[in-house]
């Protein structure tokens, strides 16, 4: 079996947890979400059809550039000595995602609330968590919100990235990379970006499909690490994943509030784990450990899809 095919993962993993994000002038993603938002401000159009057929387009060609880089960069990696192919390799894939920064940005909220700091817990939400407002949110919504955040990212922001990797290498977690980030600039329901967000919206839901439903499973799994039932985490899971307008959102949510055993709620939207305790500071702090062991879970079917296409590839050559 090609071991080595798993090493840039890991040591991708091990670089978040020892060293975090680079700043944002050396970070790939800033630099697709700074591209993304110059766009954006071109692409702004009254009606409805015209601003489809721009996001769809700006998707296409997202979406090829993204694919064509990250083979450009695979075949450049080949080129190099072994060691330091795998540890470029490596340095890239650790760039799109982060760990370590969302469990500090869901630590810093806990540490706000723990102190009885519930403007600054707000601001600490609203600032690096959720795009909800959070001015009118007390101490168990804004606990709450950065659950959810924790919970959703784990998916979207490290699970998917790191599947889609396993699947397509580099090429594939940097075209998974541009969707999810477009979606989280265009894909809003108001007047500007409704119908300029369809697109990007839609291929964000089909891109997530499965990195939600994994995610979910594994926080069924690692309920447990962080003092919670695996059977309520499965019930809740099942009973709320389809009350949230995305498809795929409410599957990590509901998963992590049965897995904490606490209600997780957005007024307006959605209601997971109805019945259960309100949470608190310390609850953010059992999501953060719930974070890391569905991320060590996650890891292992796909390093095993890994190293099971790599020998494939192995044989065909």
């Amino acid at each position: 079996m090609n071991a080595g095919a798993l090493l840039p993962m890991l040591l991708a993993v091990a670089l978040d947890l020892a060293f975090g994000d680079p700043p944002n002038r050396l970070h790939p993603v800033a630099w697709i979400g700074s591209a993304l938002v110059a766009a954006r401000r071109r692409l702004i159009r009254p009606g409805r059809v015209i601003p489809l057929l721009l996001g769809a387009s700006l998707m296409v060609v997202g979406v090829a550039f993204a694919l064509a880089l990250g083979i450009a960069i695979s075949l450049g990696l080949a080129k190099l000595p072994t060691p330091a192919g795998l540890i470029v390799e490596a340095i890239m894939l650790k760039s799109l995602f982060s760990i370590r920064g969302l469990a500090r940005a869901a630590r810093a909220v806990a540490e706000a609330l723990d102190r009885c700091d519930l403007p600054e817990a707000r601001r600490l939400a609203s600032w690096h968590l959720v795009s909800r407002p959070t001015e009118g949110l007390d101490g168990p919504f804004v606990a709450a919100a950065a659950i959810e955040s924790v919970a959703e990212n784990a998916s979207d922001s490290i699970v998917a990235p790191l599947l889609y990797y396993g699947v397509f290498g580099l090429p594939g977690a940097l075209a998974y990379r541009f969707i999810n980030t477009a979606d989280s600039l265009f894909g809003y329901r108001d007047p500007e970006r409704e119908w300029l967000g369809k697109v990007p919206a839609r291929l964000d839901d089909l891109a997530n499909l499965i990195p939600a439903r994994l995610s979910a499973l594994m926080m069924v799994l690692a309920a447990p690490v962080a003092g919670g039932s695996s059977v309520l985490a499965f019930r809740i899971w099942r009973r709320d994943a389809s009350k949230t307008a995305s498809p795929n959102a409410g599957r990590p949510m509901s998963a992590a509030a049965g897995a904490l055993g606490v209600e997780l709620e957005k007024v307006g939207a959605y209601h997971l784990g109805a019945g259960l305790r309100l949470p608190g500071p310390d609850d953010i702090g059992r999501s953060i450990r719930l974070l890391w062991a569905t991320t060590g879970l996650a890891l292992i079917p796909i390093a095993a899809l890994k190293l099971l296409l790599a020998t494939r590839h192995l044989y065909q050559h």
